[in-house]
């Protein structure tokens, strides 16, 4: 695998800029797509692979539920290697989360308990879908609303092991990170720690939404200013990585992502200086 994403800020497509996009060719850095959408082939799939033609791609996963009781679900690997394959992606990525138990499958990203015992389990199934995929994959710290009581180690500690053991990359998401410095009091510093900065491959930014006092994930909203706090930070601890703009709900016009991804653009520039 050659292909590298560049080190400039992205943004993630989605189908109400599909045809601007495809029209007016942007000056855009880079692209995520959400690698489900485009298992089916046909259409989606023959735009995908124009939009390939002009910009790196990164294929980012929702639903293989690598944090599961179960294996990952071998149809999922199969498509998403026949994916990968036909699009030759600069970049493959995952949530580490938990989705599926016994046949079972939740339409959320689950967070899971930071164990020994899970940590054995997850690693055996990054390395069988690694294996599969003949590709690294990237995973994605999670936002999450609740903490286990049973938990041995922090997220960064496990993150880190799962990086020895199977040789993964990250996706340091820092809304996320954010997200869970506010709700459940996320020491950053020893996650920060505790990563290993040539593991991480991405950063992702998005704005989150609040109810009731708290902060929720919800991919709808400009990056807030403690976020892009958050990501300098980032930068100066673990240098400049290719970054993305997120937004999932209540898409805006396609210039308000690509001003985002230029403010980012001017974060890196500095770091890089």
């Amino acid at each position: 695998m050659t292909a590298t994403l560049p080190l400039r800020a992205g943004i993630g497509l989605r189908a109400p800029h599909y045809r601007e996009v495809l029209d007016d060719s942007p000056g855009l850095g880079w692209i995520e797509v959400h690698s489900e959408n485009f298992f089916g082939g046909g259409t989606p799939l023959a735009m995908l692979s124009r939009l390939a033609e002009r910009y790196p791609v990164s294929l980012h996963g929702v639903g293989l539920g690598l944090g599961s009781f179960d294996p990952p679900d071998a149809e999922h690997l199969a498509a998403l290697k026949t994916l990968a394959d036909a699009i030759g992606p600069a970049s493959v990525s995952e949530h580490l989360s938990l989705n599926h138990a016994g046949g079972h499958y939740a339409n959320d990203l689950l967070p899971l308990p930071y164990t020994e015992t899970m940590l054995d389990r997850v690693a055996d199934h990054v390395s069988a879908a690694q294996d599969s995929l003949g590709r690294r994959l990237l995973l994605e710290n999670l936002s999450s609303y609740l903490s286990y009581p049973d938990n041995e180690m922090g997220e960064g500690e496990f993150l880190a092991e799962l990086v020895r053991r199977t040789g993964c990359g990250l996706l340091l998401d820092v809304n996320n990170l954010y997200v869970n410095r506010q709700n459940l009091g996320v020491d950053v510093d020893a996650f920060f720690d505790a990563l290993p900065a040539d593991a991480i491959g991405e950063m992702h930014l998005a704005g989150f939404s609040e109810r009731d006092g708290l902060l929720i994930d919800t991919h709808s909203r400009p990056v807030y200013a403690p976020v892009w706090e958050l990501y300098q930070q980032a930068l100066e601890r673990f240098g400049p990585r290719p970054t993305l703009i997120e937004w999932d709900l209540d898409i805006p016009p396609l210039a308000t992502l690509t001003a985002e991804a230029a403010r980012a653009d001017t974060y890196l520039e500095a770091c890089t200086r």
